[in-house]
């Protein structure tokens, strides 16, 4: 049940709309179609909206911020928000001493793929020179700017160990 909600929702680069927009259309369907987890996890999604804020400046010269309008929120924001509640629900699990829920592979469904071992493994092969660098841990960061938040910096720096 939950591999197949997870493919009939959710959200990749590749789709040609913005992410934002695609949530509001599937919690739209998931209302429709009575899918009340992917409703309700869409839903804590859009209640972290109001923490995206532009910094404004008052005519009388006070700093302050406004939140972001819908045109405003970009595709990077709302990753962040989204990177940040499975975060959380990861470690919420790790203390009840659970391995996945719902919730965590609805909220995946909205991130785009990481980069597998073998992914990252082919790239430092063909574009590191462990000769420029004193330690293969030296390394990291121009692996680390390739891939952005697509690689996990803890996979990363193991793969790093096992070459050293």
């Amino acid at each position: 049940m939950e591999e197949k909600q997870a493919a009939e929702f959710g959200w990749s680069q590749e789709m040609n709309i913005a992410l934002h927009d695609k949530i509001k259309s599937d919690l739209k369907a998931a209302m429709l179609q009575k899918k009340n987890d992917t409703r309700d996890a869409l839903r804590v999604v859009m209640g972290e909206y109001p923490k995206l804020t532009v910094p404004i400046t008052l005519e009388s010269g006070k700093k302050t911020t406004r939140v972001k309008k819908a045109e405003e929120i970009t595709d990077d924001d709302l990753l962040g928000i989204i990177r940040g509640l499975v975060k959380s629900e990861k470690t919420v699990l790790e203390l009840k001493k659970k391995e996945t829920s719902t919730y965590l592979h609805i909220l995946q469904a909205y991130l785009p793929k990481m980069a597998g071992r073998d992914e990252i493994m082919a790239w430092i092969n063909e574009n590191i020179d462990f000769s420029q660098y004193k330690s293969p841990m030296q390394a990291m960061a121009p692996i680390m700017k390739h891939f952005g938040k697509l690689a996990d910096g803890n996979m990363v720096k193991g793969l790093l160990q096992e070459l050293s």
